[in-house]
């Protein structure tokens, strides 16, 4: 079994390794019970959504890591991958901006790899 910060960094260089755009990295544990991590990530087709998304499931079987959910993969346009104590979020661009869940979870604090590489 690997940490949580562990799981938060390997999913995002699945993402980096597939070229994601603008990964962010929200820390939500103080703020809900949801979760300890959100990753949030833009993909530049539905193509690329589905190759990231397929990298991280991919890494995370390597690691055991259990996939608990996996959500909206026919559209393309959002992937949400839960692993429990890390939710990936995988967007096409103008999906991303619909949601805007950097808004919504405002109150969360956004942390880098190095942060949770330490």
């Amino acid at each position: 079994m690997i940490s949580t910060k562990e799981v938060a960094a390997r999913a995002v260089a699945a993402l980096e390794d597939k070229k994601g755009l603008n990964i962010e990295i929200l820390k939500i544990d103080e703020i809900t019970t949801l979760a300890d991590y959100f990753i949030i990530c833009t993909g530049t087709s539905n193509t690329h959504v589905n190759a990231m998304t397929n990298a991280v499931e991919a890494a995370m079987d390597a690691a055991g890591e259990p996939l608990v959910s996996r959500e909206g993969h026919r559209s393309g346009t959002w992937v949400l991958l839960d692993y429990g104590c890390v939710v990936v979020h995988v967007f096409t661009e103008d999906t991303r901006k619909f949601y805007d869940l950097e808004r919504l979870w405002s109150d969360a604090a956004k942390v880098t790899l190095d942060d949770i590489k330490n």
